[in-house]
């Protein structure tokens, strides 16, 4: 089975595209990336699940401790936890990097009631977007689908195309042993370009649905080694 047990019915599963460009993962990586993937899931839950940011910071500090218990090898009891600990043992992750996507999500406020988790050059950004085409952050929250929220969807959508782009241009550098771990960059290319197909309105009832072709278009990157 691609799947330990304990995995099984697990609230990241519901991330069909990363768990699609998982299982395209040589085996012996692909049971660490799905506990990376859920570390990460566990701590993104965390604003959608606590109301109070008191509740909220305790959740962030468990998962601060049990990082420090993960490196003494001594994981909590916890399924996440035990498969954080296997990665890095199996990996030899380092710890720096695990803390720092818990100190960020604190430190760039993620408890606080829709906030967004940004880097904070990118959140500046994105704020000059929403002014500058005469939008809120309440048209986004009620969804609205007028031209000035569109405008900035597009903004967004043509600096992602180009950070893929740029990302893509190193290819060929990259060694075949390691072109999968960009493999879900095939995602992204599609999601950009569903949203170009309905003028950039984020929030068309058709981008809800699922590619039924991406599972052939991730196969078929990860058959030519390329994304």
């Amino acid at each position: 089975a691609c799947l330990a047990p304990k995995w099984q019915n697990m609230d990241f599963l519901k991330d069909y595209e990363g768990f699609l460009s998982c299982l395209l993962l040589p085996e012996e990586a692909r049971r660490s990336s799905l506990a990376l993937r859920a570390f990460n899931v566990e701590l993104a839950q965390v604003k959608d699940s606590v109301s109070q940011k008191t509740i909220g910071l305790m959740r962030m500090q468990f998962w601060k401790t049990a990082l420090d218990e993960i490196y003494r090898d001594d994981p909590p009891n916890q399924p996440v936890s035990t498969e954080l600990w296997r990665a890095v043992k199996t990996h030899g992750l380092t710890k720096r990097w695990l803390t720092r996507i818990v100190t960020e999500r604190v430190r760039n406020k993620v408890l606080k009631k829709k906030s967004l988790f940004l880097e904070p050059t990118l959140a500046k950004i994105l704020t000059f977007d929403i002014c500058y085409h005469g939008a809120s952050q309440e048209d986004f929250i009620r969804g609205s689908r007028e031209k000035n929220v569109r405008d900035v969807v597009y903004d967004i959508a043509s600096q992602a195309h180009v950070h893929l782009e740029h990302a893509r241009s190193f290819s060929h550098d990259v060694p075949a042993a390691a072109t999968p771990a960009f493999i879900h960059t095939v995602a992204l290319e599609d999601y950009l370009q569903r949203v170009r197909k309905v003028d950039f309105d984020v929030f068309h009832k058709s981008l809800l649905n699922r590619n039924p072709l991406l599972p052939f278009q991730l196969y078929l990157r990860s058959w030519k080694k390329t994304y």
